[in-house]
């Protein structure tokens, strides 16, 4: 019995000794997080965040780059042709090398050696040039759109992990609150237990509570971590001690006033995703004109001029040179250009459907989630963490049982998670209505 006892009795130092390595394990870690995001701390806003972004962002900035190409391919389909010259040269003759020069023949000389040169001027006919033109700046206008998309869709990934690490950061506050509350009541507990006015079950209870917290919150750390990573790859930020904190946002969220089908039509104008498909669709509609023009030759002129050559010793004549439609004209380009378009028009009108039913399923969105968001919910969220304190108190004070704070505390917590959410879920539905509409 005694050996049994004694067996028991080390046991139970063990699993305290266990349960005490690892509350000082995680709180180590934690300390060494939260050391270093208040050493190195990033305060930042919507607009400035925004400003960094775009500042620093390689991405845009290779985007950026290729809409100033494909606008310089603009100048270049305006220039002319260069004209072509062609020499005929009389090397030698009868054992003479380039014999040029005159001979008094009683009939005002004639000129020695003979050459020949010509100027030929390509002029393209059928309006090609223009039609060259025009492609050419809907290409610009469509590298500026992609260029817009990208900034879209990397400034929603933005505004998300910038929500996302804010209610992150409270949840860790809510969180620091709860464990320091519980430090305390295991603190008290453990002076109640030397005692005996309280049994050891309830101690390992809260023990095993405050264990629980811990994890949750070195989970959190880690979420935090990743979304710290991936605000310093979009604002190309490489110092590895510097942590950003979302600045407090006291704007409030609302439907907008424009209504659902002002803002479908909105971002049937704006909206750079659906606005690319609609310019492609131009383009090969442009595209198909430039091929039906190929079908007509275009023209090639040139003066020339021959000595001693021809029919007159001093001869100048106009080439005109124009091929003969016979056999290619241009045909398959052609039908291939008219499939372009009718796949275009295809994709454009799912683009349109897909876009309207985005921006609808969106702005349902942010009304359920505003509504949600009520004032009488706030107000009892307000009273909920009242009443919790009350609850911990007489808890202190021996006036309820463990079970019924337990219960109380889980709900709580629960409560103020949710409530967290809430907030969260507001801000990104509406950043997803502004994503779709394409602010």
């Amino acid at each position: 019995m005694i050996r049994k006892a004694m067996t028991n009795s080390n046991r139970l130092f063990i699993n305290a000794l266990t349960i005490v390595s690892v509350i000082s394990s995680i709180l180590l870690f934690n300390t060494k997080v939260e050391s270093q995001t208040v050493s190195d701390t990033l305060s930042l806003d919507i607009p400035s965040l925004e400003k960094r972004f775009i500042d620093s962002n390689f991405l845009l900035l290779a985007a950026h780059f290729n809409v100033d190409a494909q606008k310089a391919l603009i100048e270049q389909a305006k220039v002319w042709q260069n004209p072509t010259i062609n020499t005929d040269l009389m090397v030698g003759a009868d054992g003479k090398f380039f014999n040029y020069g005159k001979y008094d023949d009683g009939k005002g000389g004639h000129f020695l050696g003979q050459y020949y040169v010509q100027v030929q001027q390509l002029i393209l006919t059928a309006g090609k040039r223009g039609k060259l033109i025009k492609m050419a700046t809907t290409n610009a206008k469509l590298s500026e759109l992609q260029m817009q998309d990208v900034l879209r869709n990397l400034r929603y990934q933005l505004h998300q992990d910038y929500y996302n690490l804010a209610q992150q950061l409270s949840l860790l506050q809510l969180y620091n609150q709860q464990e320091i509350q519980l430090d305390k009541l295991l603190t008290g507990m453990q002076a109640q237990l030397s005692v005996g006015n309280i049994a050891q079950k309830d101690l390992v209870r809260i023990k095993a509570l405050s264990i629980a917290l811990q994890q949750d919150k070195t989970d959190l750390l880690k979420s935090i971590a990743d979304t710290q990573n991936d605000l310093k790859t979009l604002l190309q930020i490489k110092d590895t001690k510097t942590f950003i904190k979302p600045l407090d946002e006291n704007t409030t969220t609302s439907i907008p006033n424009e209504g659902l089908d002002k803002l479908i039509n909105q971002a049937l104008q704006s909206n750079p995703s659906y606005v690319l498909q609609q310019t492609t669709t131009t383009y090969q509609q442009q595209n198909l004109a430039y091929q039906k023009a190929l079908r007509t030759p275009d023209l090639t002129l040139g003066p020339n001029f021959d000595r001693n050559s021809n029919f007159a010793p001093n001869y100048v004549g106009l080439g005109i040179s124009l091929p003969l439609p016979m056999f290619n004209k241009n045909q398959g380009n052609i039908k291939s250009a008219q499939y372009g378009i009718k796949q275009q028009e295809a994709l454009t009108s799912n683009a349109e459907t897909e876009l309207i039913n985005n921006v609808t399923n969106a702005y349902q969105k942010l009304v359920l989630t505003v509504k949600q968001n009520s004032a009488y919910q706030e107000s009892f969220y307000t009273q909920y963490e009242t009443i919790y304190n009350n609850m911990l108190d007489s808890y202190r004070k021996r006036e309820i049982n463990l079970l019924e704070f337990l219960d109380f505390y889980n709900d709580y917590s629960a409560s103020q998670q949710r409530l967290l959410q809430q907030k969260l879920n507001l801000h990104l539905a509406e950043e997803e209505l502004k994503y779709q509409v394409g602010k």
